[in-house]
């Protein structure tokens, strides 16, 4: 894992590579690089941090530079078949200096050009200078795990893993992308290829750039996306077919990335995509497997005693950690500096905290993200589904509107806390606000909007000035003919799991030095799934019915089968106490632009919270979020 950075300019400016790369060194602390040349009359800059994982050595330094010095590569990521590709690259007379994965990723574009994409599995974001075409391209790989970020105002060119680098060069202009605002404020994060700046984009997952060195141009192409495999033909197999190519699918992905000269973990919550993950690492491994976890005092928070037991059932070398509210608190303040742009998911906090703690130990953890977009794993899928059966009937909507109005939030968590273990919902008031939203929808794909909604967009109206654009939301767009499981799993993988999840993981892993691995992001595996019917994905009126059954082949099933938790803090409860402070800091109208919110509903809000009135938290933490943000950076 790594930091790259580069631009292309009429200037040569060697001091402000560095900097561009100093400032996110934690990404690379083992070594850092820089290539400068001038080409068609214009400089190119390449810069590369190293974080040492495949081949420690001198010979895997970067930027790397072929034997002809016609290619040039910086990159940050993994590909975990790099052995097998550079076998076949052998066999066609290439002669290789090292034993990284970068080199063979630099002569499998030498050798079969962007087609070599098709020929790699792993996570990637790496930029490869082609002097012989007078090219530069930018690749991204297919679920989006790397980041990349490039900006451009004609003149300049710029391009690196994470934003805070552009404030480090001369021509990057600080123009705040106010469109994306109402996004922000309505989810917690903001689309790719949007970010919170005019002129800079998220390149988006699945695509690559390539730039025109003599003309000053660029174009972008899409080289696989996860729609396709969504429109094609199901599988016409049996559940016992489906089973086993779906374990041999799962236990190639695990076992690849486990490929490392450095020591590996498992970030354990104990949760089935966890434990999935840890049981097929734990098959026929001479040395035990090491699993992380933290804890929380508060047992409505707390899963490490869960996540301890499935551990201790594997025989791992368990780590756990119980977090004070000190350390949460403390991370609070880091939260703009690493996430570059506002973004609010505050599991982000805990996130950072079992990272560090795998950190002391080992250099990359394997984490079980993707495994609710690939076999339907969100209670929201289950919801909607069953809701969008009485959709079409006015008078049936109707009955479960007036059956919804009459719970309120703490009524519906009272009859909660009463369910069986194996109907209670953990964060039921959130869910239930976002279900209740979504009753009110005029269509199946604007229930769905609502319902991955934070925050009623209607209700961000009221506090925010700025208009919304609607081209925002085209990654959300649904097909009324194909089957809605499938679609709301399509949308999520293309949208909430790309900007959130997977941006929550990279800054949080990365700010200890820590490179996160995602095997349930094989593509192989969404690729595969997406060609599964639903009825095998939701059976029994249970999610990741097929994932469940791999697991139960290695464990208990009264061992594993409780409600999905997350990574909770306790928001309101800090907000309306340890970090008061920023409430009043943040929302105090004085401060804030007059031209962006509506400063007699902020102020409402901020009364509102502090009255000890039902209020929507996260509406309160993206808010802060977005303040601390400019003041950090704008």
């Amino acid at each position: 894992m790594c930091g790259i950075v580069g631009f292309i300019g009429k200037e040569r400016k060697d001091n402000t590579v560095e900097k561009m790369l100093t400032v996110q060194a934690y990404r690379g602390p083992d070594d850092r690089g820089v290539f400068v040349e001038k080409i068609n009359n214009v400089y190119v800059h390449l810069g590369h941090n190293r974080l040492s994982i495949q081949d420690l050595s001198s010979h895997g330094h970067q930027p790397f530079i072929s034997d002809c010095r016609e290619y040039i590569i910086v990159f940050n990521g993994e590909v975990y078949n790099f052995k097998t590709i550079r076998e076949e690259l052998e066999k066609l007379g290439y002669k290789f200096v090292s034993e990284s994965d970068t080199e063979v990723i630099l002569y499998a574009y030498k050798a079969w050009g962007m087609e070599c994409l098709e020929k790699f599995i792993g996570m990637f974001a790496f930029s490869i200078l082609d002097k012989k075409l007078n090219k530069m391209f930018l690749v991204r790989d297919r679920a989006g795990v790397k980041p990349l970020y490039y900006y451009a105002n004609g003149s300049e060119f710029i391009f690196s893993s994470e934003l805070k680098s552009f404030h480090e060069h001369p021509a990057f202009k600080k123009e705040l992308n106010k469109e994306v605002l109402p996004y922000y404020f309505q989810f917690g994060y903001i689309p790719s290829a949007y970010t919170i700046f005019k002129h800079t984009h998220k390149l988006e997952s699945g695509h690559y750039l390539e730039f025109d060195i003599q003309h000053l141009t660029f174009e972008i192409t899409k080289y696989w996306s996860v729609d396709e495999h969504y429109v094609a033909e199901k599988f016409d197999k049996s559940e016992t077919e489906i089973l086993d190519d779906l374990e041999t699918l799962l236990t190639d992905a695990v076992e690849q990335r486990m490929v490392s000269d450095v020591p590996v973990g498992v970030f354990l919550s104990g949760g089935y995509d966890s434990s999935l993950v840890t049981a097929l690492l734990s098959k026929n491994r001479d040395r035990k497997l090491h699993t992380y976890t933290i804890g929380f005092q508060d047992k409505k928070y707390n899963e490490a005693e869960h996540a301890k037991s499935i551990a201790k059932h594997f025989a791992t070398e368990h780590t756990e950690h119980y977090v004070s509210k000190k350390e949460m608190l403390e991370k609070v303040e880091t939260l703009p500096f690493y996430y570059d742009e506002p973004f609010g998911d505050s599991s982000a906090i805990p996130t950072m905290i079992v990272s560090e703690l795998a950190k002391k130990d080992v250099t990359v953890a394997l984490s079980a993200d993707g495994g609710d977009e690939a076999f339907c794993g969100y209670s929201k899928y289950f919801f909607l589904q069953k809701f969008s059966n009485i959709f079409s009937s006015s008078f049936k909507k109707s009955m479960l509107k007036t059956a919804l109005n009459s719970f309120s939030k703490n009524s519906i968590e009272s009859v909660n806390n009463i369910l069986p273990k194996n109907l209670k919902q953990a964060n039921i008031r959130d869910k239930y606000s976002k279900f209740k939203r979504a009753v009110n929808a005029d269509s199946l794909g604007d229930m769905f909007l609502q319902a991955s909604s934070y925050v009623d967009s209607k209700e961000v109206e009221r506090f925010l000035k700025v208009m919304k654009d609607q081209e925002l939301y085209r990654n959300f767009s649904m097909s009324e003919q194909k089957a809605f499981m499938d679609e709301m799993m399509r949308v999520d993988y293309k949208t909430f799991m790309v900007d959130d999840v997977l941006t929550k993981v990279d800054r949080a892993t990365m700010s200890v030095s820590l490179e996160g691995r995602e095997p349930l992001l094989d593509h192989r595996i969404v690729e595969y799934m997406a060609r599964v019917p639903v009825s095998m994905k939701y059976k029994n009126n249970q999610g990741k019915y097929l994932a469940r059954q791999i697991l139960y082949k290695h464990i208990p099933q009264a061992m594993i089968d409780k409600p999905k938790a997350g990574f909770q803090i306790p928001l309101q409860e800090w907000l309306e106490s340890d970090l008061r402070h920023l409430v009043e800091k943040y929302l105090d109208s004085s401060r804030m632009d007059d031209e962006i919110f509506d400063l007699e509903e902020i102020e409402r809000i901020k009364k509102e919270l502090f009255l000890g009135n039902p209020t929507n938290v996260s509406k309160v933490w993206f808010i802060i979020m977005y303040e601390m943000w400019k003041e950090k950076w704008f």
